[in-house]
């Protein structure tokens, strides 16, 4: 019985590590997202998020809502003391990384966001991929003074 029992171990082990090598990679996914309001009404808001890359690098070339009017994907950075936007064309998305969409960072900014977009509501967002994929999402209003909930 002995003898039995010492084959079936390493049998059982190599099954489990063979088990774990060809587990999928984890798919392309959004986290965190929400939209911080506009201080000013009438003036754009800003959404916020990250993205989790799938098993191959991809790139983020656009975000759209059927709520939203305009939508750009944009950086922002210290230039001479003074923060800068730029807009961007996309965002590389390395294979099995993250990348942050964050306040003075990357972000998303939303023009003509409708006055009925309240603190708690949804944004419906969809982000679409060079690979074609495409991801919908909502994300919670916060309020232009809110404590961010990431």
């Amino acid at each position: 019985m002995r003898l039995a029992s010492r084959a079936v171990l390493p049998a059982c082990a190599l099954a489990l590590l063979l088990s774990a090598c060809t587990s999928k990679p984890a798919a392309l996914a959004v986290e965190d997202a929400y939209v911080r309001l506009p201080a000013v009404p009438g003036n754009p808001g800003a959404a916020y998020f990250r993205i989790k890359g799938g098993p191959a690098a991809d790139r983020l070339v656009a975000v759209t809502s059927d709520m939203v009017p305009r939508i750009e994907l944009h950086a922002s950075a210290m230039q001479g003391g003074t923060m800068h936007m730029t807009p961007l064309g996309g965002v590389d998305v390395p294979a099995g990384g993250k990348i942050a969409f964050a306040p003075a960072g990357n972000h998303v900014m939303l023009f003509g966001l409708p006055s009925t977009v309240q603190k708690g509501s949804q944004v419906p967002l969809t982000l679409r991929f060079q690979s074609g994929a495409v991801l919908g999402l909502g994300a919670k209003a916060i309020a232009a003074g809110d404590k961010t909930p990431n």
